[in-house]
């Protein structure tokens, strides 16, 4: 029951009502019984700024970021914790008695499913489609497994060139390339993990793959084809990728565990990651 005395959170972005935070964060916050609210709310980008401050001013105890939001929001933040910086972006925030606090919890989802996997690492060459915004948490992600290293493959070689020289005073600098589309031809064979950072897949190209299915033929055995897309479950890239040997992973597992650590960053106590996830997968219809 919401009162006078619950307290506010939510997920901002433009747009906001394809965003399914609203849906696990109610779910947990339910299950815990506390007090709380979580609210969409949308957030032109001409908007930030006063957004901001009528966060501040209704009191709103901490939110999450979505495009186009994620690097914009930077300027208006107090503190912004390493691994944030480290990605050039901020997914969660917090309200702080100095102001509001940053951090990017998306690394954080993106390794949950890969951690537990018996994977030799350091011996494991990374090829990332797409860099974009996603693509930068995958990066960090892959430094922090210790990938032997990390390709990104884009089309557009001034964005690529760019993406690169972001990452030159990072631990990842050592360990990343970039490429054009035409050079996975000579990645595929080599990769160990193959992420899709792209849209393609999803609706409404749900019969598209960022990827031909000529080339994951190439796929080694036992790669890792991890699709950050989880509608549909699973896309064709996933599809394909697994009739190839390749273990498949798609990016539910993702989107539950960067929101459980924004839960536990508010409320400072555990997440019911279990709630979570089955609260996705009924609304996905997907138990």
């Amino acid at each position: 029951m919401i009162t006078g005395k619950t307290k506010l959170l939510g997920v901002i972005g433009h747009p906001v009502s394809h965003s399914l935070s609203p849906v696990m964060h109610n779910a947990a916050i339910a299950n815990l019984g506390v007090d709380f609210a979580y609210l969409p709310l949308p957030v032109k980008p001409e908007d930030l700024a006063v957004a901001i401050a009528g966060f501040a001013a209704i009191g709103l105890e901490g939110f999450n970021i979505t495009i186009p939001h994620k690097q914009s929001i930077m300027p208006f933040l107090t503190e912004i914790t390493p691994i944030a910086q480290a990605v050039g972006a901020v997914n969660t925030v917090w309200r702080t008695e100095q102001g509001w606090n940053g951090t990017n919890t998306d690394v954080i989802g993106f390794l949950a499913p890969l951690k537990p996997l018996d994977q030799p690492w350091t011996e494991t060459d990374a090829v990332i489609l797409g860099n974009g915004g996603a693509a930068r948490a995958v990066v960090a992600g892959c430094a922090e497994l210790g990938c032997r290293s990390i390709h990104v493959v884009g089309r557009d070689r001034a964005k690529l060139a760019t993406f690169q020289q972001s990452w030159a005073h990072s631990a990842a600098a050592a360990l990343l390339q970039t490429h054009e589309w035409h050079d996975l031809a000579t990645l595929i064979p080599t990769a160990g993990l193959i992420v899709n950072t792209t849209p393609i897949g999803m609706y409404p190209q749900v019969d598209h793959s960022p990827v031909d299915v000529s080339l994951l033929e190439r796929l080694q055995p036992g790669a890792i084809a991890y699709d950050l897309i989880y509608v549909p479950k699973p896309t064709l890239f996933l599809q394909q990728a697994a009739q190839q040997g390749a273990i498949a992973i798609d990016g539910l597992e993702m989107l539950v565990q960067q929101g459980a650590a924004a839960l536990e960053i508010w409320l400072q106590q555990p997440a019911p990651v279990d709630v979570m996830r089955r609260s996705l997968q009924q609304y996905l219809n997907l138990t």
